[in-house]
């Protein structure tokens, strides 16, 4: 039997849709590797959990960076173990539609490509993040009227006007999820002399995490290396403390959607002032995005409904072009 598949291959996320049944996977785009035969241990939650607490012969690896593919090997094996584990050998995938940022390379591409054919993939078609967020979210793309849909996604920001089934002024920039973890591992480190991981400051930001200041209250026990004393250590933080680091990814991002509108032709900017931004992406749900990017711009702004799956869900709508164009 051959059925068409969708896959949201993010930095954060790796995610499979598969008509008539939904999304059937959602896992970290994580995998553990055994360095002395170079082969796949775990992946998805398996290997999230492992992050950091590796023993030598055993690491991790991220094999998506910033949106595009950093470990080639990886990332094909990863979606190859994922596919085998969700989709049944007895069904075919003759065509496979994968989501992307906005703006890659042709090598970037080609890589994206590359990696999914090896799971034996006759047909593989990219989706731009923003055209599929559109349609996650209900949006009628087909219609000459513009409507600008901002993914804030993992590893980047991707944004574009939309109009008659495609992108007519777009941007990407690599400020997203990731790096505001980054930012919150280097801000206790500098304040509380303090070193923790990844793993925690994706935790802080969920739990606390706030984009404007005194829209979210609460404190949060950070545990983690006391680089003072080289001994185990842990401190409280506010969330009015992790309001400051994030926000200069918050601003690079306000920036960005004010060039791309300051490029939207006149006519599509009456529809963008009419009808809003759109807001999807899982960092799209911090609390105070929404109104950062509304007084930066001017524009009413609203958050989809789970904005975190507006991209995976759009891609496996995108799969009815794929039947109807064959």
């Amino acid at each position: 039997m051959a059925v068409d598949i969708a896959i949201d291959l993010g930095t954060s996320r790796t995610r499979i849709f598969l008509p008539r049944r939904g999304i059937t996977a959602d896992v970290p785009s994580v995998v553990a590797v055994g360095e002395e035969h170079e082969e796949l241990l775990h992946f998805g939650e398996a290997a999230y959990r492992m992050i950091g607490r590796t023993p030598p012969p055993i690491r991790t690896i991220c094999p998506l960076g910033n949106g595009v593919i950093a470990h080639f090997d990886w990332a094909a094996a990863m979606l190859a173990a994922l596919l085998k584990e969700t989709v049944s050998a007895k069904i075919r995938m003759p065509r496979v539609a994968v989501c992307v940022p906005v703006g890659l390379t042709d090598v970037e591409k080609r890589a994206v490509i590359d990696a999914v054919s090896r799971s034996g993939v006759r047909q593989v078609c990219l989706v731009e993040a923003p055209v599929a967020a559109a349609l996650g979210t209900g949006i009628d793309i087909h219609t000459p009227h513009g409507t600008l849909v901002v993914d804030i996604g993992g590893g980047t920001t991707d944004m574009a006007v939309i109009s008659l089934c495609d992108a007519a002024v777009s941007r990407s920039v690599r400020q997203a999820g990731q790096v505001m973890d980054e930012a919150i591992i280097q801000y206790i480190r500098e304040q509380h002399h303090l070193l923790i991981g990844q793993r925690t400051a994706e935790s802080v930001k969920q739990q606390i995490g706030c984009i404007v200041p005194d829209i979210r209250s609460g404190e949060c026990c950070v545990k983690g290396k006391n680089l003072l004393t080289g001994m185990p250590g842990q401190v409280t933080v506010a969330a009015e403390e992790i309001t400051a680091p994030l926000q200069t990814t918050a601003q690079a991002i306000t920036g960005c959607i004010r060039e791309l509108l300051e490029a939207t032709p006149p006519e599509l900017m009456a529809d963008i002032e009419a009808e809003g931004i759109v807001l999807t992406g899982g960092s799209a749900q911090l609390p105070g995005f929404d109104r950062l990017i509304q007084q930066a711009t001017g524009l009413s702004v609203r958050i989809a409904e789970q904005p975190d799956l507006c991209v995976i869900n759009g891609c496996g709508r995108y799969l009815r072009f794929l039947r109807k164009a064959a």
